[in-house]
């Protein structure tokens, strides 16, 4: 499969992302969009040509032995991102204004945050050394589908919110997961002080999709 180029879902894109590419160190990126009206493979061969971005897995090694940043390229609709590893590479000057550390600046799409960062607690209650993606809704989002939750949640029945929690169009990644969660608790809440029947938890769609990706 090639690491570069047009994905045709979101959940891949979003799966390519934080399953693919954080977990191997490419953690700064430049992210844009390619206009109306311009051919996005046009655009996407010339990105890729710019930067000598390659597939080739021996290629990348022996990059990464000689200090060479190595870059991917992936686009999702009209919406494109750069990632790219430490190291050198022309790109840090001819993109020196638009650099972003993921592991500081989130990177946004479809409703998304994604971020690469520390761990919180293992199942044993320690401190998980380890770095992670995290995926989770976008604020803003969150807290429109929390709020449009709450309007209805004594006017519809128990199982027209559970088929509005199961068409949620997110990928259920432990952040998002927890999402989920704080709002049935809420939703539930609400019933609870109404007198009406709560939603059961085995509404929420917990299990995520491995998906292929799709260039």
């Amino acid at each position: 499969m090639s690491q570069n180029g047009e994905i045709k879902t979101l959940s891949g894109f979003v799966q390519q992302i934080a399953v693919s590419t954080l977990p191997w160190g490419y953690w700064w990126y430049v992210s844009g969009w390619i206009p109306t009206g311009k051919d996005a493979t046009i655009i996407d061969a010339k990105l890729i040509a710019k930067y000598d971005i390659t597939a080739s897995e021996a290629t990348r090694w022996r990059r990464k032995q000689r200090g060479i940043s190595n870059i991917r390229y992936y686009r999702h609709g009209r919406q494109f991102v750069i990632f790219f590893t430490k190291g050198h590479h022309p790109i840090w000057v001819a993109e020196q204004q638009n650099i972003r550390d993921i592991r500081k600046v989130p990177f946004r799409v479809g409703g998304y945050s994604i971020s690469y960062r520390p761990g919180g607690r293992t199942r044993k209650g320690d401190r998980d050394p380890k770095w992670h993606s995290h995926v989770q809704i976008d604020l803003s989002r969150y807290k429109e589908i929390k709020a449009h939750f709450l309007a209805v949640a004594k006017r519809k029945t128990d199982a027209q919110l559970g088929l509005m929690f199961y068409e949620l169009p997110f990928e259920p990644y432990a952040p998002v997961r927890r999402q989920f969660g704080t709002i049935w608790r809420e939703v539930n809440r609400v019933r609870k002080k109404s007198s009406l029947s709560i939603v059961p938890l085995e509404v929420l769609p917990l299990r995520r999709r491995i998906v292929q990706v799709h260039h």
